[in-house]
């Protein structure tokens, strides 16, 4: 089985068995008749988070019940139909004749009553880049402003065999490329590619479900193979052996770019089911060649740290499912909460990575983590910086816990948090360390405060939480307890807080004419002062200031 597409085996889509203990590998989709409606499918069982404000809701066991309706027809967004209906304006002014198809996975996904934006557009009598300067010429006809043309050029070492174009249509990348068809000879994995018919197209690709087309023109799907329109979905033997093959994991790390891998795990972390996609990974003996490590890690890379990375992913689907739909209800943008979300599954998949480091090229400590999500994903820095942040948080956020949960003595935190200058009120204590650790973390502290509640105190193994519902009650009482606490504490937004006093303020109370840091430490002691004072206004901050200072200079000139 040539290996260009391996990971498309690995559904972003795929349908996930309630995750309360872990499975060996099944089959990715089940059929089951919907009785006097010829033609439609249910697709059972189905967890999945609801919408955009946490799981969804419902017991696995009742979730099990459940289906999910395959569709005949693509419904289109207002979106969409503006994209194809400009597409077609393009061919029928230059009479083209040219039949504009959409390929793969955009028409699984919309049959599945999905949302997708990856629309790759194929030809059946032009290259992309002539189309695409066609559409230019129409643009320049009726007055509007052209649009760049990116040509992604032919890439045979890394399974990129026909040229890509790809421009902005109304505001979204479209993909076009020329129908193909390939051939492969007996002593190469390497296929010949050649510009083919819609039907060719169709049979070369890796599953039946990515060889449908949506044709624009008659505003149809075409399953030219003749058996997707089953949905009738298993992970056939063959490829899982093809999957756990050694070669066919050396050309996968090899021939496939760093680049579309990452894509490809990015768009199943945000999808409905990301938990089975990544157990699936694992099954098929991928872990460690989709997340590739650095070399000489320190500690060096432990015994079935697989295993640990997936049952953390998976304790932390089931921990947030168990609490609802607080954890990413911060803010009203659904986008940012579906980002909140995605992180948060990163974030839970590295745990057991947290306290590995690797030396760079400039022997600076970098974690592990933020190698696999940049080097190894190709992802964003600030996705890295993300998750090593929630990691952090997560650190301080167990010993928030164990301040709040018991009547410990909060003298070595108060004391901790003082200085010469600034003195805080015990009761104030838990208010002003909570609020720093929220400020440092902002918007993602309830992920934080999830992961934290996952890692510590740490299981002796992550399955605990997954098999023993008594574990997982503990702890999802705990992250209720604690951010009830923080709530209270009125320390939810508490990073939009304006400071009381700003560094020109600060300036002018010490008479001093330029910054640096001094007035960076007064700032932070300012900050303290403001947490442990919620109602203190300017002048009280001002005179707290002056009082300090001159406490602090009598307690010198005495000494």
């Amino acid at each position: 089985m040539p290996p260009r597409l391996l990971l498309h085996l690995l559904p972003r889509g795929g349908l996930l068995p309630p995750p309360l203990r872990r499975r060996s590998p099944s089959p990715l989709l089940r059929r089951i008749p919907l009785a006097k409606c010829p033609g439609a499918f249910f697709l059972s069982p189905v967890r999945a988070f609801s919408g955009h404000s946490g799981m969804a809701a419902g017991s696995p066991e009742q979730q099990q019940q459940r289906s999910v309706v395959v569709r005949e027809t693509v419904e289109l967004t207002e979106k969409e139909e503006q994209i194809f209906r400009r597409l077609l304006e393009v061919v029928r002014h230059f009479g083209l004749g040219t039949q504009l198809r959409v390929a793969g996975g955009w028409v699984r996904d919309k049959l599945l009553g999905k949302d997708s934006s990856d629309i790759d557009i194929a030809l059946d009598n032009m290259m992309g880049q002539n189309f695409c300067e066609k559409v230019n010429e129409y643009l320049e006809s009726i007055g509007e402003k052209q649009k760049g043309i990116g040509v992604i050029q032919c890439n045979p070492d890394q399974s990129k065999h026909l040229e890509t174009a790809r421009m902005l249509i109304l505001d979204t990348w479209i993909d076009f490329v020329n129908l193909r068809s390939e051939t492969y000879a007996e002593d190469s994995r390497i296929p010949t590619m050649e510009v083919g018919t819609a039907k060719e197209d169709a049979y070369r690709r890796d599953l039946t479900i990515n060889s449908l087309f949506f044709n624009i023109n008659n505003n149809s799907v075409e399953d030219l193979t003749g058996r997707a329109a089953r949905f009738n979905f298993t992970l056939a033997e063959d490829l899982k052996e093809a999957a756990s093959d050694e070669r066919v994991k050396s050309e996968l790390g090899n021939k496939i770019s760093r680049e579309r891998i990452g894509h490809e795990i990015d768009l199943m972390m945000s999808d409905k089911h990301p938990v089975k996609a990544i157990c699936d990974i694992h099954d098929l003996g991928l872990f460690y060649v989709v997340f590739s490590f650095p070399e000489n890690s320190n500690p060096s890379v432990f015994d079935k740290c697989d295993q640990q990375c997936v049952s953390h992913i998976e304790a932390a689907w089931n921990l947030a499912y168990s609490i609802g739909s607080p954890v990413f209800s911060s803010g009203s943008d659904p986008k940012f909460q579906d980002e909140q979300r995605r992180l948060c599954l990163y974030s839970a998949l590295f745990t057991p990575l947290r306290n590995m480091f690797y030396l760079d090229k400039k022997s600076k400590k970098v974690p592990v983590s933020s190698y696999i999500i940049k080097n190894s994903l190709k992802l964003k820095a600030s996705d890295a910086e993300t998750v090593v942040n929630i990691h952090a948080a997560g650190e301080k956020f167990a010993e928030l816990v164990l301040l709040l949960e018991s009547n410990v003595d909060v003298g070595t935190l108060k004391r901790k948090l003082e200085d010469e200058y600034l003195e805080i009120p015990t009761d104030s204590v838990k208010r002003v360390f909570a609020g720093l650790i929220l400020r440092e973390i902002k918007d993602f502290w309830r992920v934080a405060l999830l992961i934290s509640v996952l890692a510590y105190p740490e299981a002796e193994n992550a399955v605990d939480i997954l098999i023993k519902q008594d574990e997982l009650h503990l702890r999802k009482e705990k992250y209720t307890r604690v951010e009830r606490t923080i709530t209270d504490l009125d320390l939810d937004g508490v990073w939009k807080l304006k400071p009381v006093l700003d560094g020109k303020s600060i300036m002018g109370v010490m008479q001093v004419k330029s910054g640096g840091p001094l007035i960076g430490k007064w700032q932070q002691r300012a900050l303290k002062w403001q947490l442990a004072h919620p109602n203190g206004t300017m002048d009280e901050c001002i005179e707290w200031m002056k009082q300090s200072q001159s406490k602090r200079q009598k307690v010198e000139t005495s000494t």
